[in-house]
């Protein structure tokens, strides 16, 4: 086996594409095998100062989970990051690192040995083993379970333990970047038979005192943490769904950070001393037009539509200018894969005119299907329905409450807006929202030689021909998919003065939902 520092491994294994920093000579030529010795690289922890911090997040509801395969909101995000441990973890570039593994290796990118941590154990106090992984991850699969990510489970054909901390996965196909799909939060690791998730045992640095649905979440420090101690004694999580309750909230003192900050607050909010947490993550609200139902059916009118979005404005209006202009795939522009030689479909709306006349829908006034639940798709719904009228067209909003837009409109209504988090890879962007079989396929775009391009990239062991093929599946979701996507988010997190330790994080909001793991509360009100 060839050891690659974790950092390393990820450009050769772990994205779509090698980029930067570089691979080894030795990684690069030599290698007839992968392997993924992680680095022990030591973790500077913050000065514990203890205390009690409070959050408010944007979405809660009845549907809230402590079962990590069943995660779909930011809230639940926080939570399982918080009480639960994944096998890997993404660093700030999105690269991984160990977690309960401390070592992955494969030959031929079919079958990975991984060699797990030792001397961890559970909130119950029973030993972190072998059993633990393969019964995590093998749940994911059973359609019962109705994980999140059974799309990429059902791809692990074995999941077998070959020692009390050797554990042996066999996928279906070649997946070089099968590490970062570890990353994926329905993949951590709960304790071997449990079923019962009304409170988490897991392995992580907090303990779970408290779990009501939709109202709130409480949790204290792990004393037998094995990773670096959190810097705060306890916490506890809420959901303030609407807009300026939950800015209210953080300018009367009742919560310490809250999470979308609105872009027309960010002013007043660093006015009065509140600090304002800006990462360029690759986030997105889209609009989804089905192709299998009308009016999307309709290659013109979808094509139309996309010539409708005014992207400047949405970036500039919308988000203030917190946001990066997006081409209509998944790929924001800071990503070293970008395919910055595409054209931007810029905004025309005589084409737009022309092509859904064209399309016989331009009577329809079809209905855009927005919530708060996706973020600013009711903002970005008014810009597109302003774009529509001065090209003739009618569009009618349909603004959905928070709970139940995601089971019951999104993906589900012939054209709805969706709100799709950073990946931890392209790989799994694109498999997971562009494939044929694809789980969030939102516009039910389906091309036999889009799969053909992912299967191949999985093989790739050139990064060169790798980015290429990144390039190409870019250009076809951009020209065929029924999804336009106007800009890339910028992550806007508000903390208060005595908040410390938040930064940048391409991973996401909150530092990739992991900010419980690295904050810590000063009272003395000193600058961050």
């Amino acid at each position: 086996m060839v050891p690659l520092e974790g950092r390393d491994f990820l450009m050769a294994g772990g994205r779509l594409a090698g980029t930067q920093p570089r691979m080894s000579r030795r990684g690069v030529l030599g290698a007839a095998a992968l392997a993924c010795a992680f680095s022990s690289r030591s973790a500077v922890a913050s000065p514990a100062s203890g205390g009690h911090l409070r959050f408010a997040g944007l979405v809660g509801s009845a549907a809230d989970t402590l079962d990590p395969a069943r995660m779909a909101v930011g809230n639940d995000f926080i939570r399982g990051r918080s009480f639960y441990d994944g096998l890997v973890a993404l660093d700030d570039q999105l690269a991984v690192h160990p977690a309960l593994a401390t070592r992955i290796e494969s030959d031929d990118f079919v079958t990975w040995h991984l060699t797990l941590r030792r001397g961890v154990t559970f909130h119950d106090g029973k030993p972190f083993t072998a059993a633990d992984v393969v019964y995590s991850l093998s749940r994911q699969r059973d359609p019962a379970v109705a994980s999140q990510q059974q799309f990429f489970a059902r791809d692990m054909a074995e999941i077998r333990a070959v020692g009390p901390y050797e554990v042996r996965i066999v996928l279906e196909e070649p997946n070089i970047g099968f590490p970062s799909i570890l990353a994926l939060d329905s993949f951590a690791i709960t304790r071997d038979g449990t079923t019962d998730f009304a409170t988490a045992n897991g392995t992580g640095p907090f303990i779970c005192t408290e779990f009501r649905p939709g109202i709130v979440t409480t949790g204290r420090r792990n004393p037998a943490y094995w990773g670096v101690a959190p810097g705060v004694d306890t916490f506890s999580l809420i959901a303030i769904p609407d807009d300026m309750s939950r800015h209210d909230a953080l300018l009367s003192g009742d919560v310490d950070v809250i999470g979308s900050a609105n872009p027309r607050l960010v002013r007043l909010l660093r006015e009065h001393g509140f600090g304002i947490i800006e990462s360029p993550v690759g986030s997105y609200t889209n609009l989804g037009l089905r192709l299998d139902r009308v009016p999307g059916s309709s290659r013109d009118f979808v094509e139309g539509v996309k010539y409708l979005f005014n992207r400047e404005q949405v970036r500039d209006s919308v988000f203030l200018g917190f946001a990066r202009i997006g081409n209509d795939h998944p790929v924001p522009p800071e990503d070293p894969d970008y395919a910055a030689d595409l054209p931007l479909r810029e905004y025309d709306p005589e084409r737009a005119s022309y092509l859904i006349r064209k399309s016989g829908f331009a009577e329809a006034d079809p209905a855009l299907f927005c919530s708060p639940a996706a973020l600013a798709s009711a903002d970005i719904a008014v810009v597109l329905q302003y774009a529509a009228q001065k090209a003739g067209i009618g569009m009618t909003i349909r603004r959905m409450p928070v709970d139940g837009y995601w089971s019951q409109y999104w993906m589900r209504m012939p054209m709805s807006f969706g709100n799709t988090n950073a990946r931890p890879s392209l790989d799994i962007a694109f498999a997971q929202s562009f494939a044929s079989r694809a789980p969030m396929n939102e516009s039910r775009w389906s091309d036999p030689r889009f799969d053909q391009l992912l299967l191949q990239a999985r093989r790739e062991r050139d990064g060169g021909r790798r980015r290429q093929i990144c390039h190409d599946m870019q250009a076809m979701i951009r020209d065929e998919a029924g999804i336009c996507i106007p800009a890339f988010t910028t992550s806007l997190d508000a903390f208060s003065a005595r908040v410390r330790g938040l930064r940048p994080d391409r991973a996401g909001q909150l530092m990739g939902y992991n900010f419980l793991r690295h904050v810590r509360l000063a009272d003395d009100g000193a600058p961050a």
